[in-house]
This record gives structure tokens, sequence and C-alpha cells, in this order.
């Protein structure tokens, strides 16, 4: 079993779009595209914290609800919930009710705004850690690498929470900090011709 199928528009696509009807659109507009907006980096780290003993296809179908829940994953807006908040959180139905992640989302909030203080941003911070492509695995190869095991080691010794090494690789494949699309995937080269186009346009 290769590692592209034939999409609905017989260009070949990385196999595990196919596993859900809600992967094709996810794979194709934003899984590897590079991502540079705070509150968009803040929510994906965060949704991958909740994907943990999870998959992701739960987190996806709830990701709306996720949204309205963390005030749109604005992090200075989210630093300021309290304690009545996570119990009222855990009565929220429509996100994953684990107290440890939902604290984990404020905690790592405050995280974000020492962050931005000292680098400006979260995109300055984050891009600063890009790893060489040349020194990755072949695509959908690992689980985790050697620049994931840093990068969480770096936000663990900054106080941040749930961000083990497999959290933080699936985080740097959903936001382009590496194109991890199959070799032969048509999304592959749009990410490349994306991530050339980024340059210089990191805040």
């Amino acid at each position: 079993m290769g590692p592209t199928l034939l999409g609905p528009d017989g260009q070949p696509r990385c196999r595990w779009c196919a596993a859900a009807p809600e992967f094709l659109h996810y794979h194709d507009t934003e899984w590897g595209f590079p991502v540079t907006d705070d509150h968009r980096l803040f929510e994906k780290l965060c949704l991958e914290g909740f994907q943990s003993g999870l998959s992701w296809r739960t987190i996806l179908v709830k990701r709306e609800n996720f949204r309205k829940a963390f005030l749109g994953f604005d992090y200075r807006r989210v630093a300021r919930l309290g304690e009545r908040d996570v119990e009222r959180l855990l009565g929220d139905s429509g996100i994953v009710r684990h107290r440890g992640k939902i604290e984990a989302v404020i905690h790592n909030a405050r995280m974000a705004e020492v962050m931005v203080q000292r680098e400006g941003s979260l995109a300055s911070y984050f891009w600063r850690h890009e790893p060489n492509p040349a020194q990755l695995a072949e695509p959908q190869t690992a689980s985790a690498s050697a620049f994931s095991q840093a990068l969480s080691k770096n936000l663990k010794k900054q106080g941040w929470k749930f961000v083990g090494p497999t959290t933080v690789y699936a985080f740097m494949q959903a936001v382009g900090l590496i194109n991890d699309h199959a070799a032969g995937c048509v999304t592959r080269a749009r990410i490349e011709q994306a991530r050339r186009a980024l340059a210089l346009s990191i805040p």
C-alpha cells in the first residue's frame, strides 16, 4: 500500500485523508500550510494537546465547539479564565471534558502572554524552531523527532503543559514548520510554494 491514493479529482493525495469524510478538506486547505497568526498557532497547539490519547477526527469534528468554548483561542482572553470557568467547561458536552487539558489551555494562555512579551509574537518564537528540511525523516514515517523533542523541552522549561514531543511534532506538521505530505501528494508542492512565500513575512 503506497503513501498516496487518488482523490475525487484524480490527483494523488496522502492516503490518510480518505480515512474520514472531514479529512479531505482539512488535508487540502490546512494541514501543513504555514501558520503565522498567533491565535491560530495557539489554537493548534491546544487542540493537539486535547488530541493526546484520542483520534484527530474526534477533535476536528468538535473544533467549532472548542473555538466557542475557548473564546476563539484568543490567548489574552483565555488567560483571564478561572476555576469557575473550568467547572463550566467540564460541563460542556461539545468539547473533550478533561480537567487537566482544560486547565492546561488556560495555563498555557498565560505562558503565551509571557512569550509574546519577550518574543514579540508566538510566530517569531515557533518559526525560529523550523527544522532544516534536509535533516527530516521521510514524510509520515515518524511521530516525533529530535526537533520536536528540543521544542518540547524548551516549552516545558518555560512552564507550558501538555506539550510532549509527539504533541509538538503533530503541531509542527499541522502549522507547516515541516512539510510532511507524502512525496507524491499534490498538496506537497502547494505547501512548498507557500513556505517560500513566507520567507520575509514573519513578524
